[in-house]
């Protein structure tokens, strides 16, 4: 997907983080839900289990994504969409985890002390199917979405706040990029190489990706419309 300029209407933003330190603590907004799709097979992955329950370091990624949304300031519910088959597992991971009877948010919520709240939901059997039944979990009163794959776990909390803030400063819609520094070929159907792509105007995206809610769920709940023009939400 290409990178939508700056002056289309605000709509989407591509954006680099540089990690500094602080001698305060942050301020706790807890004005942003995240939605983690996590009901892939993980197929490329092997082992027969769902990607997300994958364990690095003697845990589940899954609990590392949990770990490091939670240490954000702004986060306030993170709603996880599971493998159908798994949904009762993620409270064994994540012992504050609420499991959801129906697909529609609740009245009231609320996480352990200090902490976010944790909902799971039954994920779909594609990332957009997924996607849609989070953010009808996610609770009406949170304005700002962020989209974040389980398994990039270490993403650090320095980019979903980096992310957080610049939807809540006025961006329709937010993606995290990288510049990409690997030499990149365009090739044709038979293998051979036709040119040289010019990297200065690519970027590598990645997640967590940031909505104003009503953004995302105009092209969530209409089929037609495609999910690859709301800031790559159809990425891997």
């Amino acid at each position: 997907m290409a990178a939508p300029e700056e002056s289309a209407d605000r709509r989407a933003k591509s954006i680099s983080v540089s990690m500094t330190a602080t001698s305060s603590p942050p301020l706790k907004r807890r004005d942003v839900a995240v939605l983690v799709p996590a009901a892939g097979l993980g197929l490329r992955l092997g082992a027969g289990k769902p990607k997300a329950l994958h364990e690095l370091a003697g845990k589940p990624l899954l609990w590392h994504c949990w770990r490091n949304l939670a240490a954000a300031p702004s986060v306030g519910a993170i709603i996880i969409a599971a493998p159908p088959d798994a949904v009762d597992l993620v409270p064994e991971i994540i012992p504050s985890a609420t499991v959801l009877a129906g697909d529609s948010a609740p009245s009231d919520i609320a996480g352990a002390e200090g902490e976010p709240a944790v909902l799971v939901v039954a994920g779909g059997a594609t990332r957009r199917e997924s996607v849609a039944v989070a953010l009808a979990a996610a609770p009406a009163e949170f304005a700002i979405i962020l989209v974040h794959d389980a398994a990039r776990a270490l993403t650090p909390p320095e980019l979903i706040e980096t992310v957080a803030e610049a939807v809540r400063s006025g961006h329709d819609a937010v993606i995290p990029g990288l510049p990409v520094v690997d030499t990149i070929k365009e090739v044709s159907d038979d293998g051979r190489v036709v040119a040289t792509v010019d990297r200065e105007a690519l970027r590598a995206v990645q997640t967590p990706q940031g909505f104003r809610r009503e953004v995302l769920s105009e092209p969530v709940e209409d089929v037609t419309k495609p999910l690859e023009a709301v800031a790559g939400l159809a990425g891997a």
